[in-house]
């Protein structure tokens, strides 16, 4: 078990004689090994797939804010490294930028870095992250990565042995979070008298940015006595330099190392020049006055509340990237789960929509009792409960404890649901309630001003998120209710012909298409037919169904195969759409063993014969419908002895980016021949199992199999 303690952590396991820490000197030393500035270990508890921060070196904790605890799943490389259970590595700002954009956006400073696992045959117990500064090449060396793993490995063996003891390993106090003590002196009389006489200001900041010196010239363009600054946070003890603007010059020189700079206006008028120069122990601030500029610049009042700000500001900058790339509403439900509820402490969530006068249940997470949250589904808003009326008032609610929401909301006694402290936050959208989160807690909570203010701001990131995601589903159904329309729901049984079909819908865009097939059991001979009218868009689909209407009343009323497509294709350009379709019909003769087949443009269809052989049949054909209203289409005929299978297909089977068309066409065949003798249905889902499986599809897939069959199994 390996488990992380809540408040300030001695980092001792319980039962270990020796009382030493493990993870901070296994950190330290992994960190002077390959020369890496700053690095982290987090540890993974076995109740939950979140990552939890047990230790940080190099840098504040407050740097890293939006990342203390991260689910498994989120996209960074901490969590990527436990996923994939190998090494992460990003080699510098723009690879950052480019595979991690979240943390780009929070931290957009030159750095390297890389994750690890800690692990043990099958069991993960955790992962480490270090970094080094921009200047570092932008690969690892073999040597830093051998360092790196075997690190990794010594320390999860201790994590095993710590496990297999029923020691729990707990977090520990970040081993270069030093604190200054107040002296005005750097270590001699002498240095300090040298430093004194300088004619420009110099301060001494540690890791987390307080004073450990300042000369008199310092003091003087301050305006704040020596004795004011030591020991403090500089932009805390003056007031002018609180503002995020000069603090995030701070956290860029420290974490990508490199010399910074920056002007502030000292009220009422005197410009001051910062330059920082950065270590690995700290910063050194040289300070003089600068030439006038034409610039304001803001000065904060807030004091000492600025450390908490920058923390606010990271977790609303990488939470609100995170939100962007959200797309349906289980998307959001995922990312609140997995990302914002692990980063406020909570142990449960729900978010419920408000449609219609009621409350419904759009997802929820970490409740033991599904039904307890399902029971709010459908309720109306004139209920009086704590999230109804969040929605109706807008108004968030916050409550410490059970007893607290139990006083004004009685009826819960009767629906206890295991936890202690709850917030129902609003989620309004452009002026108006689409719902609200509620976030859970395991334990009583007290929320301060502060927390309250990042959780109110984190609640309209949610709601411009989710009513942008409720919107896209409700286009989702629309399209794939008149795709579902528009495509015959069976196909009908024939005598002497088997036939499969399979759609796929392209995953770009509204995922509706114009690819279409059909089966028409017409007398007294039926027929078979498929399409593909071009885009990937409503009037594409709209297209389509007009098409496969017209080529089924066509064939109903008798028309030959070479007529049914001159008429279809006259039809298409008599309503005067833009767009054009390829197509492929034919006529079916199971009876005497044949086919006859007319082709507009339609990548040509495969016959496999009962020996295996897969022959291509390159057809006679004309030119794609809605073209040419004079256009003819040829007719040819094809042996359809009983065992044979045709493939008719779109070429969204065939197309991909960089892959000659002739050679798709063969891998078809080939794998046609090779599985052909599958039943048909399972020969549909192997030949479309690849573009099933794809997450990226930029064409509709159709397939319709058709397979002769013998007197045998016709009688």
């Amino acid at each position: 078990m390996v488990a992380v303690s809540d408040g300030q952590l001695s980092g001792r396991a319980p039962g270990d004689p020796a009382g030493r820490p493990m993870l901070a000197p296994a950190l330290t030393a992994m960190m002077d090994a390959v020369g890496a500035h700053s690095g982290a270990v987090y540890l993974l508890p076995d109740d939950e797939p979140v990552l939890e921060m047990a230790v940080m070196a190099g840098l504040p904790r407050s740097f890293a804010a939006p990342w203390q605890r991260v689910g498994v799943g989120a996209p960074i490389p901490i969590a990527r490294a436990v996923r994939e259970r190998r090494l992460v590595w990003v080699g510098g700002e723009e690879e950052m930028a480019r595979s991690y954009p979240r943390i780009a956006v929070v931290l957009p400073y030159p750095f390297a870095l890389a994750a690890l696992p800690l692990a043990t045959g099958s069991k993960v117990y955790g992962a480490v992250f270090v970094t080094w500064p921009g200047s570092h090449p932008p690969e690892l060396s073999d040597r830093e990565r051998h360092e790196l793993q075997a690190a990794c490995e010594r320390l999860a063996l201790r994590l095993e042995r710590a496990a297999a003891e029923n020691r729990p390993v707990r977090g520990e106090s970040d081993p270069l979070d030093t604190r200054p003590a107040a002296a005005d002196t750097l270590g001699t009389v002498e240095a300090a008298r040298l430093v004194a006489r300088l004619p420009y200001g110099l301060c001494s900041l540690d890791l987390t940015g307080r004073v450990g010196f300042a000369n008199p010239a310092a003091a003087d363009l301050l305006g704040i006595p020596v004795g004011e600054l030591l020991g403090t946070h500089l932009w805390a003890s003056v007031p002018w330099l609180a503002d995020p603007m000069y603090e995030e010059r701070y956290r860029a020189a420290l974490i990508s190392q490199h010399v910074t700079s920056f002007v502030a206006l000292r009220p009422p008028s005197a410009w001051l020049s910062f330059r920082l120069y950065p270590s690995t122990t700290g910063i050194s601030v040289r300070v003089v006055r600068a030439r006038a500029v034409s610039v304001t610049s803001p000065a904060g009042t807030e004091g000492d509340d600025a450390p908490p700000r920058l923390v606010s500001m990271s977790q609303a900058l990488s939470l609100a990237g995170a939100l962007t790339e959200t797309v349906s509403v289980q998307d959001v439900v995922r990312l609140v789960a997995e990302e914002i509820a692990p980063a406020v402490g909570s142990g449960a969530l729900a978010l419920l929509g408000s449609r219609a006068g009621r409350l419904h249940v759009l997802g929820h997470h970490g409740y033991p009792d599904p039904h307890l949250v399902e029971r709010f589904d459908g309720m109306p808003l004139a209920s009086p409960t704590p999230g109804t009326h969040a929605v109706t008032h807008g108004v968030p609610a916050f409550f410490d404890s059970r007893r607290q929401l139990e006083h004004l909301y009685p009826a819960r006694h009767a629906t206890p649901d295991g936890f202690a402290a709850w917030a129902y936050l609003p989620l309004i959208a452009s002026g108006r309630p689409v719902g609200v989160c509620v976030l859970a807690y395991a334990e009583p909570h007290s929320f301060s001003t502060h927390e309250r203010a990042v959780l109110t701001s984190l609640a309209g990131l949610i709601a411009q998120a989710l009513d942008r995601a409720l919107l896209y589903d409700a286009k989702h159904r629309l399209a794939h209710g008149l795709q579902a329309a528009l495509l015959p729901h069976s196909l009908p049984s024939l005598p002497g012909i088997e036939a499969s079909a399979r759609y796929l819908p392209a995953t770009r865009g509204m995922e509706i298409g114009g690819d279409f097939y059909d089966l028409v059991p017409s007398r007294p001979l039926p027929a078979a037919v498929i399409g593909d009218v071009q885009g990937h868009n409503v009037t594409a689909a709209g297209l389509m169904g007009q098409l496969r209407t017209a080529v089924r009343a066509y064939t109903t009323v008798g028309q030959e195969p070479a007529e049914v497509m001159r008429s279809t294709n006259r039809l298409m350009i008599d309503l005067g759409t833009e767009l054009f379709a390829s197509c492929l019909y034919l006529r079916l003769d199971p009876a005497h063993g044949r086919a006859v087949m007319a082709r507009a443009g339609h990548p040509p269809p495969l016959l496999r014969r009962p020996d295996g052989r897969v022959r291509v049949l390159d057809l006679a054909g004309g030119p794609l419908l809605g073209i040419d209203a004079e256009a003819t289409y040829p007719t040819t005929e094809i042996k359809l002895s009983p065992g044979c299978v045709l493939a008719l297909y779109t070429d969204g089977l065939i197309e991909s980016p960089g892959v000659d068309i002739e050679d798709a066409v063969a891998d078809l065949g080939r794998r046609l021949g090779e599985a052909g003798d599958l039943p048909l249905e399972a020969l549909a889902d192997e030949l479309v199992g690849h573009y099933a499986a794809a997450e990226e599809r930029i064409d509709d897939v159709a397939l319709l199999l058709l397979r002769a069959s013998s007197a045998r199994d016709r009688g």
